[in-house]
């Protein structure tokens, strides 16, 4: 892993990535009946050697969230544990435990840990944590804006942003609060992915405060301008391929899905949306994303 060794050192900036990988990868994405889906419960999609993205079936939960392991030389790291509880309809922790065992199987090493954190605590990313309980080796870290923060520092200084080292492989975190008061975005040198969770990702963008959510993309922006991001990826597909059309909630079959990844160029365009739409709530369609704004125009 030394490409990711190299990156360790300094501010996190860590060098330039290597090249950008293409996602050549068609998601799993429902079939037209859930009762006769023949798709994987999780789809387990190796980007690189040290980087794994799960996908969860539509026919479980419509939510159909994303969730990334990472590995470092000391530990794993899995981000999000999806919108099921129960291992006998969504076996995370049995997948979760074959990738690590195929992982650890080329490159072996002793007491190799698991850690679980989140980008926010809504149900559709949190429900499986219960499988990794008493899981040897393993710390999950509650996803509760007190637990949460408390375990990155952001009490002290939401703005300072933290770090999580894999071992060879240090992560930036950074409050992004708007979609949910606890939300986190993480930045990933060895990949230049920026895993925005439920801020940023083409779909609907469900603003619960629109000040935090304006600062946040602000933020991004700024980060992504000193930081050699390669991909911004979210936790979920709602688009469709046609500009400014999303497909309807609770929808299990998306056949016409654009791709999960988007640019930095789409955090502006959704900076500008922010400025286009102003002080009024509602749902406010764009080529990419959808921003649907709760709350009342005075809350600013």
């Amino acid at each position: 892993m030394d490409r990711a060794e190299q990156r360790t050192e300094g501010t996190g900036r860590s060098g330039d990535p290597a090249p950008a990988t293409p996602f050549d990868v068609r998601w799993i994405h429902g079939s037209p009946s859930a009762k006769r889906n023949t798709d994987p419960d999780i789809q387990v999609h190796a980007y690189d050697e040290h980087t794994v993205i799960l996908r969860q079936n539509m026919a479980i939960d419509y939510e159909a969230p994303f969730m990334f392991l990472l590995f470092g030389t000391g530990r794993a790291l899995l981000i999000d544990t999806g919108a099921t509880a129960s291992a006998d309809h969504f076996p995370l922790r049995r997948v979760v435990d074959e990738v690590m065992e195929s992982w650890l199987a080329r490159h072996p090493r002793d007491d190799y840990g698991l850690l679980v954190l989140h980008t926010h605590p809504h149900g559709d990313h949190v429900a499986g944590d219960g499988q990794f309980t008493g899981r040897p080796g393993t710390v999950v870290v509650d996803a509760a804006l007190d637990s949460a923060w408390d375990f990155f520092g952001f009490h002290d200084d939401p703005g300072a942003g933290a770090r999580v080292d894999l071992g060879g492989r240090v992560l930036e975190c950074l409050a992004t609060p708007g979609h949910h008061e606890a939300a986190v975005t993480f930045f990933d040198p060895w990949t230049g992915f920026l895993l925005t969770g439920d801020t940023v990702y083409p779909g609907r963008l469900y603003v619960e405060d629109w000040p935090a959510f304006t600062r946040s993309v602000d933020r991004l922006i700024d980060f992504c301008a000193r930081r050699p991001v390669t991909h911004v990826l979210g936790c979920h597909i709602e688009m469709t391929r046609e500009p400014g059309r999303d497909y309807p909630v609770r929808t299990t079959y998306q056949p016409d899905e654009p791709p999960l990844e988007m640019t930095t160029d789409q955090l502006s365009d959704i900076r500008r949306a922010i400025e286009s739409v102003g002080p009024r709530p509602g749902r406010h369609v764009f080529d990419d994303f959808v921003i649907c704004r709760t709350g009342t125009p005075g809350e600013d």
